[in-house]
């Protein structure tokens, strides 16, 4: 195989993409509210995101994943070592920066925790049968959302107000609720393209419920309402020009490349790489 498709596939489906992205969220936020950047939040954002997705691929291992008819699966558990080595490493940084925080952000992390893993452990039941919240039908999308808003807009407040550093809460209470848009923005394209895989394990999403073309649309209003809305809040102007720079390069990315019939598998990561972009976006117009 090619050296930087090897690359690529350890990048993509290792989910040390999702956790870079997870970084720049984080750091986002101190840009947007004007914080101390906290490079100790920052790294538990990045560690726990990683563990956090490998635990729910772990949780829907196939019997045979080699037979499973998508690549990600068969990648991942082909190479088991990369996927325990990566917890390994990411298990030992997150108990470091944890010696680092307040004990307020080790009570916020425990309640966003249990709303992380609820998602994926079977301790609810569902027509008599045992699953996680993801069973329950359009709640896939929104649990995603608030639960990256807590982590990368909340853990960084929380450790702040702790620490004693001025917090103006209007602005960082706006911050994450537009921070639950844009990762609905991010996130529904990946729901449509994953439908006939949402069906093979049994889970209802918003395309599902809504229909495909119905779900694109909802992407477009979505992109619409979430610029209308930035600029009304009170965020310093450089920051508001990198956001909805943003939101129009995916807009355009959605336009011509994501919702084209012919698209690839791996074309929507470029979704992934827009929660880096963002960031990058807004620092460059902050400088």
């Amino acid at each position: 195989m090619n050296p930087l498709k090897k690359i690529y596939h350890f990048i993509i489906f290792s989910n040390v993409l999702i956790a870079s992205a997870a970084m720049a969220q984080c750091l986002l936020t101190y840009i947007v509210l004007g914080l101390p950047s906290n490079w100790y939040v920052v790294g538990i954002e990045g560690t726990a995101t990683l563990l956090l997705y490998n635990f729910s691929l772990f949780l829907s291992k196939p019997k045979n994943p080699q037979d499973s008819p998508y690549l990600r699966t068969r990648w991942v558990f082909g190479h088991e070592r990369i996927f325990w080595l990566n917890n390994l490493i990411a298990s030992v940084l997150l108990l470091y920066c944890l010696g680092h925080v307040h004990f307020y952000t080790w009570l916020f992390l425990g309640v966003v925790g249990i709303v992380s893993v609820g998602y994926s452990l079977p301790i609810f039941r569902f027509s008599g049968k045992a699953g996680g919240l993801r069973q329950v039908p359009g709640l896939k999308l929104f649990h995603i959302a608030v639960v990256w808003s807590l982590s990368s807009v909340g853990l960084p407040v929380v450790e702040a107000w702790g620490e004693a550093v001025p917090v103006d809460w209007g602005q960082a209470n706006a911050l994450g609720f537009l921070k639950i848009l844009f990762l609905l923005i991010c996130t529904l394209p990946f729901d449509i393209r994953d439908m006939k895989q949402d069906s093979y394990y049994h889970l209802k999403t918003i395309p599902h419920l809504i229909g495909e073309r119905k779900a694109k649309l909802l992407c477009y209003i979505l992109i619409g309402i979430h610029i209308c809305l930035l600029v009304t809040v009170p965020f310093a102007v450089p920051a508001k020009a990198g956001v909805i720079l943003t939101d129009i390069l995916i807009g355009i990315a959605l336009y011509f490349v994501l919702f084209k019939k012919n698209v690839g598998y791996h074309q929507v990561y470029l979704l992934d790489v827009a929660l880096l972009v963002q960031y990058f976006c807004v620092l460059l117009f902050v400088l």
